[in-house]
């Protein structure tokens, strides 16, 4: 098999878990106080993505898992893709310069993408009156990004050379 199949078959395989994760979230919610409050085992991969493959593979794969995960119709396409992008760039930064250790780049990942949202939301309402549950979903946003990190950095440690050579 040549280097581009393999690569396909990674990027596929990657994309069928997230799209799992997420689907294992959807169907058992979280509420804690505010819509939207998620652990974001889907974004697993992406910060794995992101490690052991670089930006625009974590990009084409957090893309692909959105978009064919958009069963909440197009908003909710619309505020994942604003989340993931300002909180893929928040992480490529982080990492990119090593700012942060795992954790605290998923961390500042789980936040950058609840702001992402938030500034989706205030666009499509016309108001600033949606950041009244920012508060919790920064906290939320905090405690779901150190899971993933700490999650992410163990999953690193056992199969990222696995998956770089694939």
């Amino acid at each position: 098999m040549n280097i581009r199949t393999r690569r396909v078959a990674v990027y596929g395989l990657l994309i069928a878990l997230a799209f799992v994760f997420g689907y294992i979230e959807r169907i058992l919610p979280i509420y804690l106080g505010a819509p939207g409050v998620k652990l974001g085992l889907a974004n697993l991969v992406t910060i794995l993505s992101l490690y052991v493959l670089g930006l625009w593979p974590a990009v084409w794969i957090s893309l692909a898992r959105i978009l064919l995960s958009g069963f909440g119709g197009m908003s909710s396409i619309l505020f994942s893709l604003a989340g993931a992008a300002l909180s893929l760039l928040v992480m490529w930064i982080c990492r990119r310069f090593s700012l942060f250790d795992m954790v605290g780049v998923s961390i500042l990942g789980g936040v950058f993408h609840n702001i992402g949202q938030f500034l989706m939301a205030a666009y499509v309402v016309k108001t600033f009156g949606v950041f009244s549950y920012l508060p919790v979903l920064l906290f939320a946003g905090t405690a779901a990004g150190a899971a993933i990190g700490l999650l992410g950095g163990l999953v690193l440690k056992r199969i990222g050379n696995v998956i770089k050579n694939l």
